[in-house]
């Protein structure tokens, strides 16, 4: 930022609005759908705690991203990117930033078609990151276990309930978008490290005798931001990256199950898609990998 006091995104959008108004003469129609994509963001910034000179590009692609996730269309999304690039275009010219965060990223809609994926080794890296020795710990270790072994969305993880957890045979009953039912398996891996939380960690935490598998501290239901703020920062210890989030690995989870061989279908079942194009996208994925791990590796790529 310009100075150490610099005025937080709030006070920017609303002179960037401000300046829209008066500068470009847009009409007030224009000037809402510009005011409700500059607000959503800065509301998601102070969730996270990110303060305007730390977004860069990852930033925005995760924001945009998420949106895409919970059901944001194609064109909502290049909106709303247009909307976020004039405004850092305005914070350019105040010399408010030094840098556009938005400059050289492409439309949204090719986002929802190559969506990032962490490699083997980083899902290793940071499933080792939280300390077990804690009952938080355990917890969080059978959490990301868990969605990485299943890919739900984080709503539908923090919303997993105790009774909706078969360990034998091994699967978790999900109820997603739309109350729309599936069954996912469990790989022996979520298994144990669930049956360890269940043991070891959960009756020292639930208070309240709640129906939640996943609980807090206090012995409450985790929230979404909550989940965020753990995953960042495992993200950060594992030295995966600083903007990680729960779609990542629920990206990671697709691909992965597509490059060891599983059928789309079986994946677009487990990912609860409506459409098989939704899930085609982890085929677009699978294949830029196997292409840069060809050119990495092929002596004469």
């Amino acid at each position: 930022m310009k100075h150490e006091e610099a005025p937080g995104a709030a006070s920017w959008i609303a002179e960037y609005l401000a300046h829209l108004a008066v500068e470009r003469n847009l009409s007030p129609q224009t000037l809402d759908a510009y005011a409700r994509d500059l607000h959503g963001f800065q509301s998601w910034l102070d969730q996270h705690k990110l303060p305007l000179a730390k977004v860069d590009r990852a930033t925005v692609r995760t924001y945009i991203g998420t949106r895409r996730d919970a059901g944001l269309s194609a064109r909502s999304a290049a909106r709303l990117l247009s909307s976020l690039r004039g405004f850092f275009l305005f914070l350019l010219r105040q010399e408010v930033l030094s840098f556009d965060p938005t400059a050289e990223l492409h439309s949204p809609a090719l986002w929802h078609t190559v969506p990032e994926v962490l490699s083997a080794e980083e899902v290793e890296a940071l499933l080792g990151a939280p300390d077990t020795r804690k009952p938080t710990g355990l917890r969080d270790r059978a959490m990301l276990e868990t969605l990485y072994a299943t890919g739900l969305r984080v709503s539908e993880l923090i919303g997993l309930l105790t009774d909706e957890v078969r360990l034998d045979p091994g699967f978790v009953r999900v109820i997603g978008k739309r109350r729309k039912e599936r069954v996912v398996p469990l790989g022996h891996s979520a298994i144990g490290w669930i049956q360890r939380y269940l043991s070891e960690a959960r009756p020292v935490l639930d208070r309240f005798r709640s129906a939640e598998l996943f609980l807090n501290f206090r012995g409450h239901p985790l929230t979404r931001q909550g989940f965020w703020k753990l995953l960042r920062a495992y993200g950060i210890q594992a030295g995966v990256r600083s903007h990680l989030s729960p779609h990542v690995l629920r990206h990671s989870f697709a691909t992965h199950l597509l490059e060891h061989g599983a059928d789309l279908r079986a994946v677009q079942m487990m990912l609860g898609h409506s459409s098989l194009t939704t899930t085609e996208i982890y085929t677009h994925v699978a294949r830029e990998r196997l292409r840069r791990l060809y050119d990495e590796k092929h002596p004469r790529a």
